[in-house]
């Protein structure tokens, strides 16, 4: 009876620390991917841009910084929202690990969107 007790309570311990060890996500973990599409939009071509959390938690209130940023595309704001100088990605909803989630814009050069900030959240 001990012995089964010892090894739950070893499993307990383990199952504790790894689970611990992937809440080690950050914002830093997001991962932004651009890249063409083979559209044009007004003459200028289209961008698909795939964000992904680069962890096994989610990730949500993703924004990025947007300073500059244009497009001759309207993008839906439930995908990504312009607010001054920052952008809110998937109106705050979680980015879920193995799915990226992506939109698209049209312009001359793809636009440097870097991750201001966002929540880690792991089960």
């Amino acid at each position: 009876m001990a012995t089964s007790r010892n090894v739950l309570a070893a499993l307990f311990v383990f199952s504790f620390m790894v689970s611990r060890a992937y809440c080690q996500c950050t914002t830093e973990n997001l991962q932004i991917q651009q890249q063409q599409t083979g559209q044009q939009v007004q003459s200028k071509p289209e961008w698909k841009v795939a964000i992904s959390t680069g962890c096994p938690c989610d990730q949500l209130e993703v924004k990025l910084a947007c300073d500059g940023f244009q497009t001759v595309k309207a993008i839906d704001s439930s995908l990504l929202a312009k607010s001054g100088d920052e952008c809110l990605v998937n109106k705050g909803e979680p980015i879920f690990p193995d799915e990226d989630f992506s939109f698209t814009y049209a312009w001359d050069t793809s636009f440097p969107f870097k991750t201001l900030s966002s929540q880690v959240a792991c089960s």
